[in-house]
C-alpha cells in the first residue's frame, strides 16, 4: 500500500482506540477483584474526521473556521467571513509554523481545513494531513504516479487541491486516477482509473462531491484528447455517468464556428466605411451570429 507515515507521528486509528482503552479498564477492574456489575464504563467514539455533507458545506457560514469544499462554499466565492484579521492589525502577523515539502515543483492547491486538520495536495498529486494549530504531519499518501506521464501536461506536475466527505479524502492523479482515502490515517479506500491510458489525458483539478456523487474532469485538449465529465459513487467508486464536452462520435467530430456577417452603418460606405460611433468600423453586428461548420483534423 502506498501510504506512508512517519514513526514518531505514527497515530492509532482513534475509532479502534476509544474501544481500546475500554477494554483495557474492563480488564484492569476484573482483575482487582471489583463487582463489574456495578461499573459503568462510558466510552465515547471519536468524532470522524472530515465529517463533511452538503448540510455543512450549504452553512459554512456557521463555521467560518473550516475551508470545507474548494472555494470554500457550492458558489465557490473564496470569500471568508472570518472578522479577527483586520486592516488594523494585519501588520502584526508573523509565522507560526511551516512545513518543508518535499518537492521543488509546482504547488497549486488551496488547503482543505476540517476540525482542525489540514488536507492539502502537493506535486505528483500527493496528499498530506496536517494539524492545523502545530504543523505536524499526520499521514501522506503516495499515489506513485510514473514519472514519465509528466510528458502528458503543460504546465508541470501541480494537482490543485481535494475534495472531502463523510470521512474521505478525494483527488485525482495526474494519470487519470480517482481515488478516495480514508481521512484519519491515509489508508486507501478505493481507486479507479477515469481515462483512457493509451492518450494523454491527465488531472490537475480538483473533484467536487454533490449529492454523494464525485465529480472530476480531465485535461489534455492542447494534445488533441476529448474531454469528459465523470461523476462516481462516493462510497463505492462506481461510475454512475459521463458527460462528453465534444458532443457525438470523435471519429466524426464537427467543430461549429461563428461566421459573424455584418452590414454597413446608414451612410457608411460598404467597403472600408470607418466610424467612431460605439459600433466599430461602421458595422452592425447581428444579435444572433450564423454558423459554419469543418470537419476536425
Amino acid at each position: 500500500m502506498n501510504v506512508w507515515m512517519r514513526p514518531k507521528i505514527r497515530v492509532l486509528n482513534r475509532k479502534y482506540s476509544s474501544r481500546l482503552v475500554g477494554i483495557v479498564w474492563a480488564s484492569l477492574t476484573l482483575m482487582a477483584g471489583c463487582d463489574t456489575d456495578d461499573l459503568l464504563i462510558a466510552v465515547p467514539e471519536a468524532p470522524l474526521a472530515a465529517d463533511v455533507d452538503a448540510t455543512r458545506i450549504i452553512n459554512a457560514d456557521q463555521e467560518p473556521n473550516n475551508w470545507l469544499a474548494h472555494g470554500r462554499t457550492y458558489d465557490e466565492q473564496r470569500y471568508s467571513p472570518l472578522t479577527q484579521i483586520t486592516v488594523e492589525n494585519v501588520a502584526d502577523l508573523g509565522l507560526d509554523w511551516l512545513y518543508a515539502f518535499e518537492t521543488r515543483r509546482g504547488m497549486e492547491a488551496t488547503p482543505i481545513v476540517v476540525d482542525g486538520v489540514i488536507y492539502v495536495s502537493g506535486s505528483w498529486s500527493r496528499i498530506y494531513a496536517l494539524r492545523a494549530v502545530t504543523g505536524e504531519l499526520l499521514w501522506e499518501y503516495d499515489p506513485r504516479v510514473p514519472p514519465g506521464w509528466a510528458i502528458n501536461v503543460c504546465c508541470d506536475v501541480v494537482n490543485r487541491g481535494v475534495a472531502v466527505w463523510k470521512g474521505r479524502v478525494y483527488f485525482g492523479t495526474l494519470d487519470g486516477r480517482l481515488i478516495a482515502l480514508d481521512a484519519q490515517s491515509g489508508r486507501l479506500e478505493w481507486s479507479v482509473q477515469t481515462t483512457p491510458t493509451d492518450k494523454p489525458y491527465s488531472i490537475t483539478g480538483a473533484p467536487r462531491i454533490v449529492k454523494g456523487k464525485v465529480i472530476i474532469g480531465n485535461g489534455g485538449a492542447e494534445f488533441g484528447v476529448r474531454g469528459f465529465v465523470t461523476a462516481y459513487d462516493a462510497a463505492t467508486g462506481e461510475r454512475a455517468w459521463r458527460f462528453y464536452t465534444t458532443p457525438g462520435n470523435p471519429g466524426q467530430a464537427r467543430l461549429k464556428i461563428p461566421r459573424w456577417p455584418w452590414q454597413p452603418l446608414p451612410g457608411k460606405a460598404a467597403s472600408g466605411g470607418r466610424s467612431a460611433a460605439a459600433e466599430p468600423f461602421g458595422i452592425r453586428w447581428p444579435m444572433t451570429p450564423t454558423w459554419t461548420c469543418c470537419t476536425l483534423a
